[in-house]
C-alpha cells in the first residue's frame, strides 16, 4: 500500500472562487451552485475572467511561468499528465493561491490505446501535448499587469 499525504493549499485561507484547470475546454463547465468551496473549471475561468481578468504583476508572472515550466517539464519527462493547476482566489483582496495538484497519472498502455482511436479534438493526449496545452491556457487565464505605466511613443 502506497500513501501520498500532500498539503491542503487552502488551509486557513479565505477564497470566494476554487478553479481545477488542466487547459482544456472539452467538458471543462460545471454549473455553479453558488455553495462555499464549489470547484470550478476552465470553461468556467473563461467566463470569469471575461468579466473580472486575473491580473498579476510582471514580475509574479514571471515567477509563475517559470515554476509552470520547470513543474510542467518534470512531470512531462516523467510521463505525467491529467494534473491540474488549482487556484484559490480571495475577491475582496484579490489574493490568488496556486498549486499543481492530480499529478499521479502516467501516460500508459491504456490511454495509448485511447489516443489512436480519438478523432479531431481529443481528450487524451501524449505528456508533451498535455504540458504544452496547459502551458499555453495558464498564461491565458492569468495576464501580466506592467509594473510601470507610460504613454507610448506617437
Amino acid at each position: 500500500m502506497d500513501l501520498l499525504i500532500m498539503e491542503n493549499l487552502f488551509y486557513n485561507r479565505k477564497t470566494t472562487r476554487i478553479f481545477d484547470l488542466k487547459g482544456s475546454m472539452r467538458n471543462r463547465h460545471v454549473k455553479q451552485t453558488g455553495k462555499e468551496n464549489e470547484v470550478l473549471l476552465d470553461e468556467n475561468m473563461v467566463e470569469y475572467i471575461y468579466e473580472s481578468p486575473v491580473f498579476v504583476k510582471e514580475q509574479l508572472k514571471k515567477l509563475l511561468r517559470g515554476s509552470l515550466f520547470n513543474d510542467t517539464s518534470f512531470l512531462s519527462a516523467m510521463d505525467v499528465m491529467d494534473y491540474s493547476l488549482v487556484i484559490g482566489i480571495d475577491d475582496p483582496s484579490g489574493k490568488l493561491y496556486v498549486g499543481i495538484i492530480d499529478w499521479l497519472r502516467t501516460f500508459t498502455w491504456d490511454k495509448k490505446i485511447l489516443l489512436g482511436k480519438k478523432g479531431k479534438d481529443p481528450t487524451i493526449v501524449t505528456p508533451k501535448q498535455y504540458r504544452t496545452r496547459f502551458r499555453e491556457a495558464m498564461d491565458r487565464y492569468i495576464l501580466e499587469v506592467p509594473d510601470i505605466w507610460y504613454e507610448g511613443s506617437n
